[in-house]
C-alpha cells in the first residue's frame, strides 16, 4: 500500500472518530460514502477540512469534479498527488 493512501485512511479514522476500524479495513477501491465505508456529507466537509490542513491543498466544494475526487482512497491519493504538482 503506497504512503499517501495509508496516510488517508488513518487521517479518515482520526479526523471523523471512526472506532473499530483499521487503514486495512478501508479497500482503496471501495466507496467512501453511502455503500461502501458509508461516510455522509457531514463527513465529507470534516473530511476536507481535515485534508486541506494536512496537506495545503484547496478543495472547491461546489466543484463538479470534488465528489468524484472523494470517491475512493484511489481517487482522493491521485487528486492530492496532482495538487502537490501544481
Amino acid at each position: 500500500m503506497s504512503d499517501l493512501k495509508h496516510e488517508l485512511k488513518t487521517l479518515i479514522i482520526e479526523s471523523l472518530d471512526l472506532e473499530d476500524i483499521t487503514p486495512e479495513d478501508i479497500k482503496n477501491d471501495e466507496p467512501l460514502f453511502v455503500d461502501g465505508l458509508g461516510l455522509d456529507s457531514i463527513d465529507a466537509l470534516e473530511l476536507g477540512l481535515a485534508i486541506k490542513k494536512q496537506y495545503a491543498i484547496s478543495i472547491d466544494a461546489n466543484a463538479e469534479d470534488t465528489k468524484q475526487h472523494f470517491a475512493t482512497i484511489d481517487n482522493l491519493a491521485a487528486f492530492i498527488e496532482s495538487q502537490k504538482q501544481l
